[in-house]
């Protein structure tokens, strides 16, 4: 009698398991929709991925600080940056360099790779100080000082956005100035200033503020300055569309603002 029983249960035991299988297979796909629902949300930032970042040279340092934080808040995702002037970075674009997205420091620059990327969003702004080298041995105290004759004065080339805003800034004063030289990025305008190749130079607030020391800054009144903004866009060559475009809205989420800020670079 024990062994029907004992038969009994077995049987009964193999047709519930037959009868859960379908269940757990569709606990399964529905887990998995949730994942996928997740990553819409937002907006592919789960996703894993080698990305590679174009931005301009004055981006340097806190894109750095902003990389590493990304990472660690991405576990998985790795990101890359080549930083050089605009213009050199937008001739890298056009040329199909691999790489995920761009950041430029310039509306101008970024409108000229509309058929390249995606939609910019401005991230930050930045406005130009006068560069002198520590203490400012020159006493330069305004723009009209760089007419001097006596001055060794560095400007960015006039492609370079810097050196389009340096133009904008002198001729709206009517400051002519005659540069010793004409560099490729605004972090070689700083320096020239730095190294004493140069008395003075033109370059972003940030700039000044990442030499540590190793240059002064005079600031400009707003009435004669320029205001820089930096356009982020995904690249349409890129093979990780989804993280790149997660890497650029976090550019301007609130830790990635704060890191901004804290280098010296205005709100968007």
């Amino acid at each position: 009698m024990s062994t029907v029983i004992t038969k009994r249960r077995a049987a009964a035991a193999l047709v519930t398991a037959a009868l859960l299988l379908p269940l757990t297979a569709c606990g399964g796909d529905d887990d998995k929709s949730d994942k996928d629902a997740d990553a819409k949300k937002d907006g592919g930032a789960s996703q894993q991925a080698d990305l590679t970042v174009l931005a301009a040279a004055s981006l340097t340092d806190v894109f750095e600080t902003a990389g590493a934080a990304y990472e660690k808040a991405h576990p998985g995702t790795k990101v890359t940056f080549s930083f050089e002037g605009s213009q050199e970075l937008a001739a890298k674009v056009r040329q199909g360099a691999p790489a995920d997205a761009l950041v430029t420091a310039d509306t101008k620059t970024m409108d000229g790779l509309r058929s390249d990327t995606g939609t910019p969003t401005v991230i930050a702004k930045n406005r130009l100080v006068i560069a002198t080298g520590k203490g400012n041995p020159k006493h330069i105290k305004q723009l009209k000082d760089l007419a001097k004759g006596d001055l060794k004065v560095v400007l960015a080339a006039p492609e370079v956005p810097v050196g389009r805003y340096s133009e904008q800034v002198l001729d709206g004063q009517k400051v002519s100035v005659k540069p010793v030289s004409q560099e490729p990025n605004v972090r070689a305008v700083l320096s020239k200033v730095e190294l004493g190749e140069a008395d003075a130079g033109l370059v972003y607030k940030t700039d000044v503020q990442a030499a540590d020391g190793k240059a002064e800054g005079v600031d400009i009144p707003d009435g004669q300055n320029a205001i820089a903004e930096y356009p982020a866009a995904t690249l349409k060559t890129s093979k990780h569309t989804a993280a790149a475009a997660a890497f650029v809205k976090w550019l301007n989420s609130a830790e990635a603002q704060k890191i901004l800020r804290d280098a010296g670079f205005q709100k968007p």
